[in-house]
């Protein structure tokens, strides 16, 4: 009967301690928790980076199909004007400092 106690104790101590390194350990509880948030994280990145990949196809699409985007593109990014057009250029008036 002791024999048994003893048994059931030392089995008893080895579970727990077996827990203690699940949960307190660098390699247990903690790190699948960072994981997950790591995985998370790179997931809403992915999300973004897809929906930005979106908008550049879109565009890339425009452009390959339409003459109208390459001018409008043209005229935003690099300040292109056309032949017919007339370039006006409003200059804000400086306030005097007197």
């Amino acid at each position: 009967m002791g024999g048994s106690r003893w048994l059931l104790i030392m089995l008893a101590l080895a579970g727990l301690g077996l827990q203690a390194e699940l949960w307190l350990s660098d390699d247990g509880y903690r790190k699948t928790i960072k994981l997950r948030t790591a995985v998370a994280e790179q997931r809403e990145l992915n999300e973004s980076l897809r929906e930005r990949n979106a908008a550049l196809d879109a565009e890339v699409v425009n452009l390959k199909q339409g003459r109208d985007a390459a001018e409008e593109r043209a005229r935003t990014d690099l300040g292109m004007i056309g032949k017919s057009e007339t370039f006006y250029q409003v200059v804000p008036v400086a306030s005097s400092s007197y």
